[in-house]
């Protein structure tokens, strides 16, 4: 069976772990945690990065952060995960899930502006499959309507919009270093802080409401409980698995896309016969070669590709179902405008394996396995 996903190791990952342990330091903020932090503040120019123990944590801390409250609006595409929209739900906020574009699935920025209301607060938006939404445009509107805006970034490591790495170009981005991500630390995340003031606050509440960072870099000689927090801090064990991985990051990055165009090229003849669709890059964007998608012509037929996939040993999977249209989605949340591309798309997508582990032939035999399918 070729699996969906396979978590990526180098190899290196124990030795990192091992010289974790002997520096008696396995906590947060340790050697290895510094050295993450220090290489994604370096390849994104953010202000300060903040590793974390999930890019769920990474997002509520925004939430936090953003300073929103009962009663706030909040806009973000109803296609992304869960956690997404749970960041600002947890502090009484309400979503306005708006459409996605069919090309990129990612929100449609043409429709956001109308589903402002003297209520809004915050624009959260998800660079699907690394793909950068419309940034020009959202941040211009952010601007004009004193909109917070948080960077779903989960999916989008090394990926750039306009020379602008993904995660920095709004108030806040929030990274996964999920199992299924490009970089995995098992589960991990890491928050991209724009503003330099908003580092201290930002600090504080990832230490448990406490200036322990400034007592641990010897600014204040003990620290204190200053403000409302929580642990987010990953073990510096993680970190070191994590480390291991940046160290060959190019080298990941760059076979991840090799597989990813050679999908694209193997697959185009259905495109160009008219019977499946591939995803698109717009031309100020670069990707990461995170996931390959196909879509299909209908619910049903993605279906009988799935079974007729898991039959030739490949695990192909489909993706989110819209929040808007989940029990909590209903409860917490209002869908603007019509949902003309949202279900209807969402239905429509699976998933390919993708992992920097899958050797061309795998490729090779899934992409023959689909075109098979398609009969050709």
């Amino acid at each position: 069976m070729i699996r969906f996903n396979v978590p990526p190791c180098t190899g290196r990952e124990l030795e990192n772990i091992k010289k974790s342990i002997e520096s008696m330091h396995i906590c947060g903020d340790g050697e290895f945690t510094r050295k993450c932090s220090a290489w994604l503040e370096e390849i994104t120019g953010t202000a300060k990065c903040l590793l974390t123990t999930s890019c769920t944590h990474a997002l509520e801390m925004a939430a936090l952060l953003c300073g929103l409250k009962e009663g706030d609006e909040v806009i973000v595409p109803s296609y992304t995960f869960v956690s997404t929209a749970d960041a600002f739900v947890l502090r009484g906020a309400r979503a306005v899930f708006v459409d996605i574009r069919p090309d990129t699935m990612n929100i449609d920025e043409t429709l956001i502006e109308a589903a402002i209301t003297e209520k809004t607060r915050a624009i959260f938006l998800v660079h699907y499959a690394g793909v950068a939404c419309e940034m020009d445009t959202i941040m211009d509107i952010a601007r004009r309507h004193d909109l917070k805006v948080v960077e779903d970034a989960a999916q989008a490591i090394m990926c750039s919009y306009k020379g602008r790495p993904l995660g920095t170009i709004g108030d806040f981005g929030c990274l996964s270093f999920h199992e299924t991500k490009n970089f995995s630390m098992g589960e991990g995340g890491a928050l991209l802080i724009r503003d330099p003031a908003c580092i201290e606050e930002a600090e504080i509440l990832r230490e448990k409401g406490t200036d322990r960072s400034k007592y641990y870099r010897g600014q204040v000689d003990k620290y204190r409980w200053m403000n409302y927090g929580s642990s987010y801090l990953p073990s510096d064990m993680n970190a070191a698995y994590l480390y291991s991985q940046f160290e060959m990051a190019e080298e990941i990055n760059r076979t991840r896309l090799a597989r990813w165009n050679q999908y694209w090229e193997l697959l185009l003849p259905l495109q160009q016969a008219g019977k499946a669709e591939l995803p698109v890059i717009p031309g100020d964007c670069v990707h990461n070669g995170h996931m390959f998608y196909i879509k299909t012509g209908d619910p049903e037929e993605r279906g009988r590709l799935i079974d007729f996939l898991k039959e030739k040993g490949i695990m192909a999977v489909f993706h989110y179902i819209p929040l808007h249209s989940a029990p909590a989605g209903l409860k917490f949340g209002r869908f603007f405008g019509e949902d003309r591309h949202t279900t209807r798309e969402s239905e429509r997508l699976l998933r390919l394996p993708m992992f920097y582990q899958l050797t061309k032939e795998e490729v090779a035999y899934i992409a023959g396995a689909v075109r098979e399918f398609y009969g050709m």
